[in-house]
This record gives structure tokens, sequence and C-alpha cells, in this order.
């Protein structure tokens, strides 16, 4: 856009520490987890988003997922704890 169109690009300027543009709409969705079953369904969600993206075949093989750390114990980023379901 800065090439292109830098005009309309200023549409996208914003005042924030982080970034000086931002082009999405910033709206988190905030879900209850308040039964195992919410959880699980949410974490597949989660899991299976790149598979359906198209992204990989299966969803241990996406990169930034922790479906590795559940499927073989790989942890690329040290960071993950497993989800016992309980």
């Amino acid at each position: 856009m800065q090439k292109n169109n830098a005009g309309f690009l200023e549409e996208f300027k914003v005042n924030k520490y982080d970034r000086e543009y931002q082009v999405w709409k910033r709206e988190p969705l905030s879900v209850e987890l308040r039964s195992p079953g919410v959880f699980e369904q949410k974490f597949n969600y989660i899991h299976y988003n790149p598979v359906r993206a198209g992204l990989c075949v299966h969803p241990e093989d996406y990169y930034y997922s922790s479906a590795k750390f559940y499927h073989d114990g790989t942890d690329d980023f040290g960071i993950l704890t497993h989800y016992s379901g309980n």
C-alpha cells in the first residue's frame, strides 16, 4: 500500500505502541470454557484450523501449533504443558 496507494494506507493509521497501521478489526472473542467438553471442542477447533485452511494435512504438521506436542511430545517452543482433561 505504501508503494501503490499511500493515501489509502493512511486510513489504517493507529496510535498503538506496537504498530503504526492496523488493517484488521480487533475484537477478541471470549468464550467461557465451562466444561471439559467445551474446552476440548475449542481445543480441537484451534488445532484443526490450519488443516481446514489447507496449510497442512494433519494438525501436528503445522509448526506454530501445540498439536505436535499432544501428538508426540515435541515442544519446539519450550513453554507447553499438558492438558489432562480433568
